[in-house]
């Protein structure tokens, strides 16, 4: 049998980052989310949690995670219909884990989970990563559902089709004029910086293969914001590939241009979702692909 108290101490620790804010989060002492931790590590024979700071949830304390979640939707449902059966006390709230990209939380994802929180009372944590890389932490058992490049279902996992978030290589006028006098070339690429997310980030050499049929080493700044490659580029400080969203206006106006005009970059983006959580995530799978659906190609 699961020792529920130790498994919610794991969860509370992680969701928290410290042992103390988990104690207070659990109204017990320190001490005894340290012993609930230590004596279900010592049955299990492993470790659940990276003490640090923050304190992390290994592998195997990142799949207990996932368990106290699955427990925390099922009280909640349960509650709903009979809430004669809920303690006196406030209830303790929900934590959703979810993954994205970076480039769909600043443009199409945040209105989508927006309202699945308001309407549910779920608290989210939201985990960023590359979308060609989110599927990684539903694989690892780190989220219950995830934004990714990955069409075929995780192991466990249902997935659905949300679109393509396009992107345009951008940069200001005077950038362009400056870089690429007589158009964008293997050499003028050579010498031209970009914006590079990190070093996941394959965007800037994915466009280039597109256009010139092969990889360029290019010079580049690193910055990983999505709303400051935009001000990046707006500032002439390199090229970057900018979603779609995010530029048309500055397009429009003149205040960005395209590099190769027409020559857009496209994304095919998938909703993943632990097959044992989607019931319980279904009003957040529905706002989830309403809204991508809006505004993706």
């Amino acid at each position: 049998m699961i020792d529920y108290p130790a498994a919610r101490a794991v969860a509370m620790i992680v969701q928290t980052g410290s042992f103390e804010k988990a104690a207070r989060a659990l109204n017990i002492t320190p001490s005894a989310v340290s012993q609930r931790v230590k004596l279900l590590e010592e049955r299990l024979g492993t470790v659940l949690i990276e003490r640090g700071t923050p304190c992390t949830a290994t592998e195997k304390g990142a799949w207990l995670c996932r368990h106290v979640e699955h427990v925390g939707m099922l009280e909640k449902g349960l509650m709903e219909h009979l809430p004669g059966l809920a303690d006196t006390a406030s209830p303790q709230r929900v934590t959703l884990n979810i993954a994205t990209n970076a480039d769909s939380l600043g443009t199409w994802f945040l209105p989508a989970i927006s309202e699945f929180a308001r309407n549910t009372g779920y608290l989210l944590n939201i985990a960023l990563d590359d979308e060609d890389h989110t599927a990684d932490w539903l694989r690892r058992g780190r989220v219950l559902a995830a934004v990714t490049t990955l069409p075929t279902p995780v192991q466990g996992c249902q997935t659905t089709a949300l679109g393509r978030l396009r992107y345009h290589a951008t940069a200001s006028p005077d950038f362009v004029a400056r870089h690429f006098p007589h158009g964008v070339t293997r050499e003028a690429m050579s010498q031209a910086p970009a914006i590079t997310f990190n070093h996941k980030d394959t965007l800037q050499q994915d466009w280039i293969r597109q256009v010139l049929g092969g990889t360029v080493d290019h010079p580049t700044h690193w910055l990983p914001s999505t709303q400051g490659f935009v001000a990046a580029s707006l500032a002439g400080m390199g090229w970057a590939l900018n979603p779609a969203p995010l530029v048309r206006d500055h397009l429009s106006a003149g205040r960005l241009v395209e590099l190769v005009p027409g020559a857009c970059l496209d994304r095919a983006l998938y909703w993943q979702v632990n097959r044992l959580a989607a019931r319980d995530l279904a009003p957040l799978t529905k706002s989830i692909i309403a809204t991508a659906r809006r505004h993706l190609e």
